[in-house]
């Protein structure tokens, strides 16, 4: 057996990690796998390169695959049985953020702004009178009755509803009025319905609380009825009459359960379920899985593909929904029929508002780097596919959502999960944002003051721009002129380090796109092949950024130049350094640039440059957001311009004060004195003979764990000859 095999992950699988050479689960892994695997929501919060990718793919892919067994070896799930029992609350026939338990006797929604409802599996007609229970099992807003399957979910709004709300209003039509009294957690609510005279009634822990109202429309007497309930933020539990009812009936009323076959009613927006009725339609998937850019969704994709390698008979169909691919190809595949699906936003909410995607099965909902695509603004969009999604699926399984991201500790982040998560486990194995112990990161100033080289430059990177129209020259001290200075100053420093570092694989962060495209032009002028380089932008179109990846991490390329577009999550197998020619405004993604290096135990450099003067940069204003392309409005944001002054200074103290650290300093040689990280390690490669380190760690840690389990045995032995003289006296 495998390690990965004793946390739940099944042989299939495991051969395949196996495979890609994962000796063992990482932390974020062995605490999550178990967990999702089990059901439950998780919230995963882990430094980068920590796996969270392999922590909620490898179980999701597990549960998909089981399910898409069991349904073609025709076995119905645990509460499809229950749905073909009567007596319980639909899971078809429901609001979307409203969830039922499997046993259909208990629901909740934790909506706190709309109202959600449910009516039964089945009801009455004809003749009789008949009683069920309502019990409120938690503080919210509630309301219980009757109501035809044609009425409204949210109960008492139309003429076909009749309820009885938690703040003693009865209500049909939308008409409230005062009705017994208020009622509350604990509370248990009778039911009651006379068919035979037409009448309405409720009673509150046993005591009836007289009609409530007279049903005159004799067709809609003559209807079906069916136990009905609407909540907002609240949670409420039914007894149909299978059990003992905790007040006794009222004379002449019998529970609704032995209704006979003549007056039973069959709820026609529940239908009658089977195992077919579990099988998901071919563009209905099982798991959704949202990321915030077309790279990072490649990444993730294409790890579940390695992941199933060894999952046959039934294969699990997974699809990639990005831009820049051909959309009709991405329909023709989901007419064939898919079970994971993994896309950007943008795509994915096309094809779902188009019809091509349907919600109805989704059975996992993952949002990758979470706190990225709130950033974006997909706030909205996520809420609303939540609502979309069915909270128990017809076969019984509750909806799971798994919230990944570098940082759980945003307030964005915090306040969705408790809005759309279930009882979440947080993994937060990571604390606040730290930086890798396997990086090694430093800063290097560049003061145009004291390096005046760059008043003696033939040639230098092209500039943004920012200075076109001012007085800028050698030997003024304008900030304009500093600042333009900064600018040229960071190219020759970006092929210092380069050079110096002996560099021949390396992601340059720029600010902007134009900041890249002046990057890339610069490296291929002075250095040719030496300095081989491709662009990653949002600028680019996204069959070119696919290319330029692919030429980077195949080792085509030596230089990745790229924005804050690949700084969240993109893995780059060895990469050694990382050359940050701006900080990023954003402290946390300080951390997320510099870990795309000291990845799988792998040591790394990130070398910053940080400006010692204030840099006037493109940002952007009124009149336009392109950062400096086809721009000329070099006023500040203040007066309507599009520039702004950068304060890089200002920044790296709130990033040393972010991560509690000072930064190390080098000099403008861009040498990195050697100390104890930087003599014992080859950037790119495992740290080795450190007393501890990386080699044959597993044989390292088997002492150590042989002797935990001598303790532990030790210590139950104790334990039980306690219990037993314990007993004994």
């Amino acid at each position: 057996m495998t390690a990965f095999e004793e946390f739940g992950v099944m042989p299939e699988i495991a051969k395949a990690i196996d495979e890609m050479e994962w000796m063992l689960p990482t932390d974020v892994q062995a605490e999550a796998i178990p967990l999702i695997l089990g059901g439950g929501d998780v919230l995963m919060a882990a430094e980068t390169g920590s796996g969270k990718t392999g922590a909620f793919c490898l179980p999701i892919l597990q549960i998909v695959w089981e399910t898409l067994r069991d349904i073609g070896e025709g076995k119905v799930g645990k509460a499809v049985g229950h749905r073909a029992k009567p007596w319980t609350l639909s899971f078809m026939d429901r609001g979307n953020a409203l969830a039922v338990t499997p046993d259909g006797l208990r629901c909740q929604s934790r909506e706190f702004k709309e109202w959600h409802g449910c009516r039964a599996t089945t009801g009455v007609r004809g003749k009789g009178k008949y009683y069920y229970e309502a019990t409120v099992t938690d503080e919210g807003l509630c309301r219980v009755g009757w109501s035809t399957e044609h009425a409204n979910l949210d109960l008492g709004t139309d003429r076909f509803g009749f309820g009885f709300g938690g703040t003693g209003k009865k209500s049909n039509c939308k008409q409230f009025d005062n009705y017994g009294e208020a009622f509350g957690k604990m509370d248990v609510i009778g039911c009651m319905l006379d068919l035979d005279r037409g009448e309405v009634s409720f009673a509150k822990n046993g005591v009836s609380l007289g009609v409530a109202f007279k049903i005159n429309d004799n067709n809609l007497r003559n209807g079906n009825f069916f136990p009905a309930v609407v909540l907002k933020n609240a949670e409420m539990s039914f007894n149909f009459g299978e059990s003992d009812f905790k007040h006794p009936i009222p004379d002449g009323f019998v529970a609704v359960c032995k209704v006979s076959h003549e007056q039973l009613a069959v709820n026609s927006n529940t239908g009658e379920a089977t195992a077919q009725d579990t099988k998901p339609k071919p563009n209905a998937p099982q798991a959704l899985v949202i990321e915030p850019s077309r790279e990072l969704a490649e990444q993730t994709f294409n790890q579940i593909q390695k992941f199933k390698k060894h999952l046959k008979d039934p294969e699990v169909r997974e699809l990639l929904l990005i831009g820049g691919v051909n959309i009709k190809d991405q329909m023709e595949i989901l007419q064939r029929g898919v079970d994971i699906i993994v896309a950007t936003p943008g795509r994915l909410e096309d094809l779902i508002n188009n019809g091509y995607v349907l919600l109805s099965s989704c059975r996992f909902f993952v949002l990758d780097e979470a706190d990225g695509l709130l950033k974006q603004g997909y706030t909205e969009l996520i809420e609303r596919l939540h609502k979309q999604i069915p909270k128990i699926n017809s076969d019984g399984c509750r909806l799971q959502m798994v919230v990944c991201s570098a940082t759980l500790h945003s307030f964005e982040v915090k306040k969705l999960a408790e809005r759309l998560m279930h009882f979440p486990t947080w993994v937060d194995l990571k604390g606040e944002d730290a930086v890798p112990e396997t990086v090694h990161h430093v800063v290097c100033p560049v003061d145009p003051q004291k390096d005046t080289s760059w008043q003696s430059l033939r040639s230098h990177v092209q500039t943004d721009g920012v200075h076109a129209k001012d007085n800028v020259r050698p030997g003024s001290n304008t900030a304009e002129t500093l600042s333009e200075a900064i600018k040229m100053l960071k190219g020759e420093y970006t092929v210092r380090a380069i050079n110096e570092h002996n560099m021949d694989r390396a992601i340059i962060f720029c600010r902007t796109k134009l900041d890249c495209d002046n990057m890339e032009r610069y490296l291929r002028q002075v250095g040719g092949q030496k300095y081989s380089c491709v662009c990653l932008h949002g600028d680019r179109r996204p069959q070119e950024r696919k290319a330029n990846l692919e030429k980077f991490k195949n080792k085509e390329a030596k230089f990745l130049i790229c924005t804050d577009v690949a700084a969240r999550g993109l893995d780059v197998s060895g990469l050694p350094f990382i050359i940050n020619v701006t900080l990023p405004d954003e402290k946390s993604n300080y951390v997320h640039r510099i870990g795309r290096v000291g990845r799988a135990e792998r040591m790394g450099l990130a070398i910053s440059l940080v400006s010692t003067v204030p840099e006037k940069v493109w940002y952007h204003g009124q009149w336009c957001s392109s950062r400096g392309k086809n721009c000329w409005n070099t006023n500040l944001t203040d007066v309507q311009g599009c520039c702004m002054w950068y304060d890089e200074m200002a920044y790296l103290a709130e990033i040393e004060d972010h991560l509690n650290v000072t930064i190390q300093q080098i000099d403008k040689s861009i040498k990195v004195p050697l100390n104890d990280f930087d003599g014992k390690v080859t950037y790119g490669e495992k740290r080795l003979n450190t007393g501890s380190g990386y080699k044959d760690h597993v044989e390292q840690l088997t002492p150590v764990v042989n002797e935990l389990a001598r303790l532990e045995r030790e210590a139950q032995s104790l334990f039980l000859k306690r219990s037993t003289m314990v007993n004994f006296y």
